[in-house]
């Protein structure tokens, strides 16, 4: 028989198939950890709300002793990282990430989406921060000269991300 709507299949750590609420429930943080400047932060909000805590890369971090933490090292690859989450998050889950063809993908998927600096990635403003990118990286290639890049990672950036990911994961547990 079917399943209640509020309900989805879901398969735990070892594969096992469990019933979860999607209403009401965090499910998982899930961290593209590639130069991610916001790891340690997104532990210790993540452990203070008791939530599951996925960090993705290709290698090069030091796993956490945190029972709440888990690190995946995906293969050296393009994008390997960024799929793996995106097959995975879904609704009632929070992404931790930069790159902004993975958050679409998991905006399109019903998770929540933080940048770095705090600025939170909707269905409203996906969009337009996705051509954004895209023209800039048109801009870019026709100009190998330019010089300079985005401006640096800042304390203000650090605060206003702490600040958010308390506000997604507070929202997410009242939904």
């Amino acid at each position: 028989k079917g399943l209640r709507p509020q309900l989805f299949l879901h398969l735990d750590l070892h594969g096992r198939p469990c019933r979860v609420s999607c209403r009401g429930a965090l499910r998982v943080i899930y961290v593209d950890a590639d130069a991610c400047p916001v790891k340690a932060e997104v532990e210790k909000v993540g452990t203070r709300h008791g939530v599951k805590m996925f960090i993705v890369s290709n290698g090069g971090l030091r796993p956490s002793q945190n029972p709440l933490v888990e690190t995946v090292i995906v293969p050296d690859g393009p994008d390997l990282a960024d799929i793996w989450i995106a097959d995975r998050a879904t609704v009632g889950d929070v992404v931790i990430t930069g790159d902004i063809p993975l958050a679409a993908k998991c905006v399109e998927g019903g998770a929540k989406v933080l940048k770095h600096n705090g600025e939170a990635l909707t269905q409203a403003n996906i969009g337009n921060i996705l051509a954004t990118r895209d023209l800039m990286a048109d801009i870019r290639a026709a100009d190998p000269f330019r010089q300079g890049g985005g401006k640096a990672f800042s304390k203000a950036d650090k605060s206003r991300f702490l600040d958010a990911l308390e506000r997604e994961l507070r929202s997410v547990k009242r939904a």
